[in-house]
């Protein structure tokens, strides 16, 4: 009996599947079923009842996912305290939000590199709302992302937060400084996606004083700046990512009379026996934020 074989056992009997505890683990499903039956020979039992679609433990499935739980978390725990870190390995499915991958994301890949070697990272840009369901599927170990994650076995802290300011073209015609609510208005505003903490935000902000106010939304931060560099309308967005258009006056930064909710973002990642890994990167993550 080995760590890999009681892994194995254990994303099967909680993700419900072969084919899903497979992906999870990068490993064939001929790899998947012959550790699971090297387990059941030397145990003498039957883990899984086959007889159906997906992988439902039988009695002594059961029994042997609380032990398998235990002796999983001791190993994690073991790795974490003992090992020196390049004995640390595996691949980390990250998930990012854009913003993040703006800023944070070069450091921290660097930083993961020099701590953890033996590392590989995949990593998966998307809407925060995308990587929340991504990682409740299992398919992330860990995501950067606007939002908590209230799920069971998901750990979601506090990561770092970005003020926003309201930019715009030089091109483009402003009224007088600051501008008021209702002036705002009736300008075309670009902002990130539906469903998004931004895009609700300024929706809330604005729409009391324009029911019809005019909102182009995209999941592309590279669009969004784009389209305000291009005089289509006017946005807000973090300063760290627009440092260089505002430096090269490509777009110009402009006062509202109103405040607008910093956007928070948080590290969300799993904490299930055996995720000593996505545990370590999280800890990294949240060491490099603070020095």
């Amino acid at each position: 009996m080995n760590i890999r074989s009681l892994e194995t056992f254990y994303w099967i009997a909680k993700l419900g599947s072969f084919r899903a505890a497979g992906q999870k683990l990068y490993a064939s499903q001929p790899t998947i079923s012959a550790r699971v039956s090297g387990l059941e020979d030397e145990l003498g039992v039957a883990l899984f009842d086959r007889s159906g679609r997906n992988a439902v433990l039988t009695a002594q499935g059961r029994q042997l996912l609380v032990y398998a739980e235990k002796i999983l978390q001791l190993h994690s725990e073991l790795l974490e305290k003992v090992a020196n870190p390049e004995a640390i390995q595996g691949t980390i499915r990250l998930g990012v939000a854009e913003t993040v991958a703006y800023t944070w994301l070069p450091n921290l890949i660097e930083r993961i590199n020099e701590t953890y070697p033996a590392i590989n990272l995949e990593m998966d840009i998307d809407i925060s709302v995308n990587l929340a369901d991504k990682l409740t599927r299992r398919e992330l170990d860990i995501a950067f992302l606007m939002g908590e994650v209230h799920h069971e076995g998901f750990v979601t802290e506090p990561f770092w937060r970005y003020s926003l300011i309201w930019v715009a073209s030089p091109t483009l015609s402003l009224p007088p400084e600051p501008l008021s609510l209702a002036a705002l208005a009736k300008l075309p505003i670009i902002t990130y996606p539906r469903m998004s903490e931004p895009h609700a935000n300024i929706r809330s902000l604005i729409y009391p004083v324009n029911h019809s106010l005019q909102m182009h939304a995209s999941s592309s931060l590279s669009t969004i700046i784009r389209m305000t560099r291009d005089g289509i309308g006017v946005s807000a967005l973090p300063r760290e990512i627009i440092t260089h258009e505002l430096e090269t006056g490509k777009l110009r930064e402009f006062t509202v009379d109103a405040t607008l909710p910093d956007l928070v973002f948080n590290v969300a990642y799993l904490t299930a026996p055996g995720a000593h890994v996505a545990r370590a990167v999280a800890a990294l993550t949240l060491d490099l934020v603070k020095s």
